[in-house]
C-alpha cells in the first residue's frame, strides 16, 4: 500500500494556482465590498447599477448573463434596488413573460456619481502594475476562464 508523505504537502501546480486564484478573488471581493459600503450598495447591487447605467433597459435574463448573478439572487437584488427608488420594472412589449429593468432618474444619478469614482478607486490598485503586467494578468485570467 502506498501512502502520501506527511512531512511536506504535495506542490501540485494546479492546486497552487487554484489556491492563489481563490485568495486573489477573496482579496478583491473584500476590497470591493468595503468600498461599496459607503454608497449603501452590496457588490451584486453595484453590478446591476453599473450594467444598467451603461446598457440601459435589460431583461432579467440579460442582466443575469451580464452580471453572473443567479436568477433567484437577482430577483432579491432588483427588489431591494426598487425599494431604494433606484430602478424600476418595465413591461416587455414584445414578450409578456419577460420584464425589463431600468434605472430611475435617482438611479441614473447614483450611477453617474459612483461609477467614475469606482474606476478611479480601482485604478489606484492597478496602477501598481506595469502595462505589460496588466496585459499578462488579463491574458492569464481570460485563459483560465476559458479552461472552465
Amino acid at each position: 500500500m502506498t501512502s502520501l508523505p506527511t512531512d511536506t504537502p504535495p506542490q501540485e501546480p494546479a492546486l497552487i494556482i487554484a489556491d492563489e486564484l481563490v485568495r486573489a478573488y477573496h482579496a478583491f471581493a473584500t476590497f470591493n465590498a468595503h468600498y461599496l459600503q459607503q454608497y449603501d450598495l452590496t457588490p451584486p447591487q453595484a453590478d446591476v447599477i453599473f450594467i444598467l447605467g451603461q446598457a440601459h433597459n435589460l431583461t432579467f435574463k440579460e442582466l443575469g448573463q451580464k452580471t453572473a448573478i443567479t436568477k433567484g439572487t437577482l430577483t432579491g437584488v432588483i427588489n431591494r434596488l426598487e425599494k431604494k427608488g433606484w430602478l424600476r420594472r418595465i413591461a416587455h412589449i414584445e414578450d409578456r413573460r419577460s420584464t425589463k429593468v431600468a434605472l430611475t432618474v435617482k438611479g441614473e444619478q447614483r450611477f453617474l456619481n459612483i461609477f467614475p469614482a469606482r474606476i478611479t478607486y480601482l485604478k489606484t490598485r492597478f496602477a501598481r502594475l506595469s502595462k505589460d503586467e496588466l496585459h499578462q494578468v488579463e491574458g492569464a485570467l481570460k485563459k483560465l476562464r476559458h479552461l472552465f
